[in-house]
């Protein structure tokens, strides 16, 4: 009897300590501000971020910002005030963070930049766990200067005005074709990230441009500008993919389908799983260790001849 009573004791401590070791995970609190859900990409990457802490046990409060700078500050400074282990920040637009990223360290928060950087005091955060959106800038002009030996007049569509992504992937573009005398920007104007932005702007390029006759190429900061783009190229009667090569950034299932369709040329995937390394970061800054600045999580450029597997694994089709 002596014996059972020491073995349910035993027992019972150890629930109680796998208990307890449940609970410790479970108290690490993060607060996650994101932009919104302005494209698939970034549903994949707050669907993604989320399935992470989840598996990891760790308390995750989210913010939506809807697009705004004002609402993303506002999230931060209540991550703050409830004292959580680490915010996680995808900032709409370089600029403007350096009050409240202060107000964040001044409180021993840790903040980890998600998929985007800011113009800031690189003290004010702890590292940023992106791609590097100039290297894929880079990638789609030396993609586009190979497929048209050089010759070709562009016409681009960026991303949110200010943005790092935004300010980032132009700059890469821009600086390869400028190697190619014989190949220009014709016109350049935001989309913002979206479909419909992506699809508006085209039409305007479309009209600027003698019905679309003048453009050679599509260069589109996202994937869903790009496929909003198809759909207005469509509607001008041209064939896009063919009378318009169209490369973009990304890597989002549908541009693979419209890419197995014929109707898009190049993708450069954005890789949307960035929970892991960020958490990683956190976890490390709190035990002591030294964090990297930069976390790099680059992916690869996609054409059409993988386009329909690559659809198929990703749409769960």
């Amino acid at each position: 009897m002596k014996g059972l009573k020491k073995l349910a004791i035993a027992g019972a401590t150890v629930c109680i300590g796998m208990g307890m070791s449940l609970a410790a995970q479970a108290e690490m609190i993060i607060g996650f501000s994101q932009i919104g859900s302005e494209s698939g990409w970034r549903t994949s990457e707050t669907a993604s971020i989320k399935a992470e802490a989840e598996k990891r046990g760790i308390d995750l409060k989210f913010s939506d910002a809807q697009q705004k700078q004002e609402n993303q500050i506002k999230a931060v400074r209540s991550f703050v005030a409830q004292g959580v282990d680490g915010i996680l920040l995808a900032p709409v637009v370089e600029t403007g963070w350096d009050q409240v990223l202060k107000e964040a360290k001044d409180a021993g928060i840790p903040v980890v930049l998600i998929d985007r950087g800011v113009d800031a005091d690189p003290s004010l955060y702890l590292t940023k766990v992106a791609s590097d959106f100039v290297e894929e800038g880079a990638l789609a002009g030396a993609w586009l200067a190979a497929k048209t030996n050089g010759v070709c007049d562009v016409v681009e569509l960026q991303g949110t005005v200010g943005s790092s992504a935004a300010i980032d992937r132009k700059e890469g573009f821009g600086n390869v074709i400028s190697n190619f005398p014989n190949m220009k920007i014709l016109r350049s104007q935001s989309g913002d990230f979206t479909r419909s932005g992506g699809k508006e702007v085209m039409e305007s390029f479309l009209k600027a441009e003698n019905g679309g006759k003048n453009i050679c190429a599509l260069y589109a900061h996202n994937d869903d500008m790009a496929l909003g783009a198809v759909q207005a190229i469509k509607e001008a009667g041209l064939e896009p993919g063919k009378d318009i090569l169209i490369v973009s950034i990304d890597g989002v299932p549908d541009i693979f389908k419209a890419m197995a369709d014929g109707e898009t040329n190049a993708s450069i995937e954005l890789n949307p799983h960035l929970g892991a390394p960020a958490f990683d970061a956190i976890k490390a800054s709190m035990d002591g260790k030294e964090v990297p600045k930069w976390i790099k999580a680059n992916g690869p450029l996609y054409l059409p001849d993988t386009a329909a597997e690559e659809y198929k694994k990703r749409s769960g089709s």
